[in-house]
């Protein structure tokens, strides 16, 4: 059985991730989608809620698995019996995917283009475009739109209070 590793902040999901996930769980038996902690970014969901969004997100491919984790890739990789890891984020993704051989030889490393129509699309340009009120329709799932807007009108409250 072939099992990869999708692994990302995804916060948010993205249509660009959704792209690379549809794409992803086509070419393995299994997908693990996986929340992975970035210590250089403040979350706009929870590592938790992350993982419900993306659920509902994926729920239409029955070979993709939604999970978390605060391990290092290769351990994670190794412990799930995972050997590919499917990434979108070329440049930044070349030295992880060094690192991650040198802990752990078995795991590949594979990099997916988003579709075109996705290049421009990242979870921190969904943040700013939900701050300014913009319709998110076109950027990330139908499943969460509201959740993201909802966790923005919440979080410019707090800001509002703090301000």
């Amino acid at each position: 059985m072939s099992i990869a590793i999708y692994p990302g902040s995804f916060d948010p999901v993205t249509l660009g991730h959704l792209n690379i996930i549809k794409r992803a769980s086509a070419c393995f038996d299994k997908l693990i989608v996986c929340v992975m902690v970035n210590s250089k970014k403040h979350g706009m969901f929870t590592p938790e809620e992350r993982v419900e969004l993306l659920r509902q997100s994926t729920a239409r491919f029955p070979n993709v698995e939604v999970d978390f984790s605060n391990e290092v890739l290769a351990a994670y990789a190794r412990r799930r019996r995972a050997h590919l890891r499917a990434v979108s984020d070329f440049e930044q993704e070349v030295q992880m995917a060094v690192i991650n051989r040198k802990l752990n030889p078995r795991l590949e490393t594979m990099f997916l283009a988003s579709s075109e129509k996705y290049t421009y699309l990242s979870s921190t340009i969904v943040k700013e475009m939900a701050r300014y009120g913009a319709d998110l329709e076109d950027f990330v799932p139908r499943e969460i739109v509201e959740a993201v807007n909802q966790r923005m009108r919440e979080l410019e409250g707090t800001e509002a209070k703090e301000g």
